[in-house]
């Protein structure tokens, strides 16, 4: 992850613009439900004034805090730069710290395909996964068994990686818990009875974006631990989905299956994750290839679809 050709950090980038955008697509399709109740004023403030904020603020930000939590030896400017350095000490802080963080965003990332996988409604586009929803009562059971088995090797390592993975299973239900509280705000923001404003809604908008981020954030890890790679990539995926959310979100509503690639995408990623976190050598392009490659499959089917 330190050492990038340009190739490798193209295809980063693209797989991070990509996981960006497909990742994000519920939020958007609602946001642009919201966006048709305010002036063209408001969608451009929108678009220009929330970009930044989504970007710098969040897409920037909370990659930098959550390197800077786990490895704070690295000190302020120094996690930021961690995977561009060649500093023999910044180096060995990132291979030895790197697992816990791996650890608890792939256990987060796995936690959020099986609880889509038993609780959530969807379009079903493989066959098993209208068995999995119709027993979602053992969603809680298997995360608890996974949960456990995980903790008990990883123990073993190392205690804090341990501690890791019971961090990322504590961050899934509380930000769980936020997302179901944004999605009814932002359905009450449809409401005909809603008076607020437009900026009062932007804002309001923001807050919910920032809830909805988090999947986006750790995902990016299993690409690489580079913020200022995270940064470019989320950045480009996040002006990209905000040109659409205002213009075309009613052709890619058509695409039925893009949430199935989505979260088939975080499961892997979150999987790469623990295999680097329990001491596997997964190349780095292994990540981004798997997410083009999944994503294609399930526009495939969605084309498919579209044409019977």
């Amino acid at each position: 992850m330190i050492d990038m050709t340009l190739s490798t950090i193209i295809i980063t980038v693209l797989g991070l613009c990509l996981f960006e955008i497909i990742s994000s697509i519920d939020n958007a399709v609602i946001n642009a439900e919201v966006l048709g109740t305010m002036g063209k004023k408001g969608r451009r403030w929108f678009l220009l004034y929330g970009f930044f904020f989504a970007v710098f603020v969040v897409r920037g930000l909370l990659p930098w805090a959550i390197i800077w939590g786990t490895m704070p030896e690295l000190g302020f400017i120094g996690s930021f730069t961690a995977a561009f350095s060649n500093d023999p000490s910044i180096l060995d802080a990132v291979h030895k710290s790197a697992p816990i963080l791996l650890m608890g965003g792939g256990i987060f990332l796995v936690f959020l395909f099986l609880h889509w996988l038993f609780l959530e409604t969807k379009s079903f586009g493989l066959r098993h996964e209208r068995f999995f929803q119709n027993n979602g009562v053992w969603f809680f059971a298997i995360v608890s068994i996974l949960l456990a088995t995980v903790v008990w090797y990883a123990i073993k390592i190392n205690p804090m990686l341990a501690f890791s993975a019971v961090i990322g299973s504590t961050a899934f239900f509380i930000t769980h818990g936020f997302k179901e509280n944004a999605e009814k705000s932002e359905k009450a923001l449809l409401s005909s009875d809603n008076k607020m404003s437009d900026i009062s809604k932007i804002l309001y908008l923001e807050i919910i974006d920032m809830t909805f981020s988090i999947d986006g954030v750790l995902g990016a890890f299993a690409f690489t631990l580079s913020v200022p790679l995270i940064l470019i990539g989320n950045g480009i995926g996040a002006f990209v989905l905000r040109k659409l959310t205002i213009g075309n979100i009613d052709r890619i509503k058509k695409y039925v299956f893009l949430k199935n690639g989505a979260m088939y995408s975080i499961f892997v990623l979150g999987i790469v994750m623990m295999i680097d976190a329990f001491g596997g050598e997964i190349p780095s392009y292994i990540s981004p290839l798997l997410t083009f490659i999944i994503i294609g499959f399930f526009v495939y089917k969605s084309v498919k679809h579209n044409k019977i």
